[in-house]
């Protein structure tokens, strides 16, 4: 059975993809070697010969989790090697950015590497992928990078949805971000909305209205169920006058208090004294034959309001 696709890659089957395209052997430099100590493939290297990938599509990192991760590794030391790539006298990070900056906070002086020789080609799309699989970008970044990958490799929405482990709506979603105003779009990177509020503005064309819902899903600190709902109301406004309750003149509702003790049943209007309707209530058939009775009698005027009165004793409502 085949794992569900939202579930993704795992980090050793990204990199496998690339291993079969042919790779040269890294060889290190003999002066080098004194700075380098291997184990069951991963290397332990000189913080300072690593260099970040200008590529990397991930541009922000959160200065308060970069600490916190920074005081994990004082502990705990670097539990997962990054992947870098040798590059003339440093080496590149493919994968791994964030840990190399808690790393160089933490006053580490060597961490763990697992040593690449990708092209920079295969350096790019593995940057890319590995970074929309763990989720590490903001949904701005994530939507750049999954059009930097179909721009770059000729890549369709279903190829790329099967390399990141995304589903197809998952992908076109997060690429119509694109298209939203820079300004909302800056409120995204600045991390002061999340997906899902970007997700809802989208369908929002006017640019001023867009703005508008966006800065005031940020003042006023509205979920994302509370902004679809602003922008439903903005997309579907509700009829003003046809919808709205009118005012009743006393002369109506007189007469609709009256029509209540003459029918003794419940009798209700609608509208105003120019057009409306009149409800009359029945919970019966014998309460709709008394009230039939009732109409024969009056059309005939062969009853007083007397009359009346007795004859709804004599036939209470049921």
């Amino acid at each position: 059975m085949d794992k569900k696709k939202g579930l993704g890659r795992g980090l050793e089957s990204l990199f496998a993809m690339y291993e079969e395209e042919p790779q040269t052997e890294v060889k290190e430099p003999k002066s080098k070697k004194a700075n380098i100590t291997v184990d069951d493939g991963i290397t332990e290297l000189e913080i300072s010969k690593i260099v970040p990938n200008p590529n990397q599509p991930r541009k922000h990192f959160d200065e308060e989790a970069l600490q916190e991760l920074a005081s994990s590794i004082k502990i705990h030391g670097v539990i997962q090697p990054l992947v870098v790539n040798k590059s003339d006298d440093s080496y590149l990070i493919i994968a791994g950015e964030r840990r190399w900056r808690a790393s160089k906070l933490a006053g580490l002086e060597k961490v763990p590497v697992v040593i690449k020789n990708y092209t920079e080609k295969q350096i790019k799309e593995i940057s890319i992928i590995e970074n929309l699989q763990r989720e590490d970008l903001n949904p701005i970044e994530a939507a750049r990078a999954i059009k930097q990958l179909m721009d770059e490799y000729h890549l369709t929405q279903e190829v790329v949805s099967d390399r990141i482990g995304k589903s197809r709506s998952s992908v076109a979603n997060t690429l119509r971000l694109l298209t939203l105003y820079p300004d909302v779009i800056k409120m995204i990177e600045n991390g002061k909305l999340s997906s899902g509020h970007a997700k809802s503005l989208v369908v929002v064309d006017d640019t001023t209205q867009q703005i508008k819902l966006a800065k005031q899903a940020c003042d006023g600190k509205m979920s994302v169920r509370e902004l679809e709902k602003a922008v439903k109301n903005y997309l579907n406004p509700q009829k003003t006058n046809s919808n709205k309750v009118q005012e009743q003149s006393i002369e109506l509702k007189e007469l609709i208090n009256e029509m209540q003790r003459v029918f003794a049943t419940k009798v209700s209007a609608i509208g105003n004294d120019n057009k409306g309707r009149i409800y009359i209530d029945y919970y019966s058939r014998d309460d709709l034959d008394r009230l039939s009775d009732i109409v024969d009698l009056i059309k005939k005027k062969e009853i007083t309001l007397n009359d009346l009165r007795n004859y709804n004793k004599r036939h209470p409502n049921k």
